[in-house]
């Protein structure tokens, strides 16, 4: 009989940065503690009150769905071994913070890229472009997102104010084919998950219509 050792590895979610022309994989932010609890809202895109009951079934695209979430970032297991965590011990929780933050951030190359065109009178400055962030949970559900909304709570602090302990709130909105351009690398990520999402529907038990008391469509 074989032994069991431990308990089965339980996979991170995260968000992955990557480049949206080459698909270059920038940065891998993974949760620390996976949140207990997920909540997503889908928001029907239907036709609309146009008076025109033939319109009444048919969708203008995907539905808009956002996620929310908490999560918990604590340095008190590598603070226990300050020589083998010296960022931590240096600063805290202070890197991971700022691995998050930095996503709906320009870089300060960006902003100063902008500043000398604007001091030599260009007219039109384009809007800063951001990588393309993934959000991870598991591997049947990577979505191409946007940040939304992020909200941090510091709950602890060292003797140098630094947070060792903190509340993240991360709100996300998935990128559908109708956010994207065409060829997108977006487009393809959301293809992807919904053909994923449609091949897990048919897999879910099928009821007869006894089960709700029919016996035929009335």
């Amino acid at each position: 009989m074989s032994s069991f050792h431990g308990s089965p590895r339980i996979l991170k979610g995260g968000i992955v940065l990557i480049d949206p022309d080459s698909s270059q994989v920038l940065r891998v932010i993974t949760l620390q503690y996976n949140p207990d609890s997920i909540t997503r809202s889908l928001q029907v895109q239907a036709m609309g009150a146009s008076g025109d009951r033939s319109e009444v079934l048919r969708l203008k695209g995907p539905p808009v769905e956002t996620i929310k979430l908490d999560a918990e970032i604590d340095a008190s297991d590598q603070l226990e071994f300050p020589d083998q965590n010296p960022v931590t011990t240096q600063s805290g929780v202070f890197a991971q913070l700022a691995a998050l933050e930095t996503m709906i951030y320009p870089t300060s190359a960006q902003l100063n890229a902008n500043d000398t065109l604007a001091q030599i009178g260009t007219l039109e400055i384009i809007p800063m472009e951001t990588p393309l962030a993934l959000f991870v949970w598991s591997q049947t559900r990577i979505l191409p997102v946007r940040v939304t909304e992020l909200s941090i709570t510091e709950e602890a602090f060292d003797t140098a104010l630094n947070p060792i302990r903190a509340k993240v709130s991360l709100g996300l909105r998935v990128l559908s084919v109708d956010d994207v351009p065409t060829g997108h690398k977006a487009a393809s990520l959301f293809m992807s998950y919904l053909q994923r999402k449609e091949q897990l529907a048919k897999t879910a038990p099928a009821m007869p219509l006894s089960a709700l008391g029919l016996t035929g469509v009335p």
